[in-house]
């Protein structure tokens, strides 16, 4: 399903797998808005799964229409 016209928030995303974070980003739709938030330093997937989000970060970087915003201890 492809969700149009919505704003959709995926929180803890460093502990969705690369798949599930493909399959989470390809189907949201036209005019829609996305916001994902997690914290690359609490990842508690098992040793040999990666994070979703560590790999988006990655791949999406320089996307024209996505940006990345990284907070510190300062921000708090």
């Amino acid at each position: 399903r492809t969700l149009n016209n919505a704003y959709i928030i995926l929180d803890e995303a460093q502990n969705c797998t690369i798949e599930q974070m493909k399959m989470f980003l390809t189907r949201f739709g036209e005019g829609s808005r996305v916001v994902v938030t997690g914290d690359i330093t609490q990842i508690d997937l098992p040793q040999d799964r990666k994070s979703g989000l560590v790999h988006a970060i990655n791949v999406l970087e320089g996307v024209e229409g996505i940006s990345q915003i990284f907070l510190s201890h300062k921000d708090v």
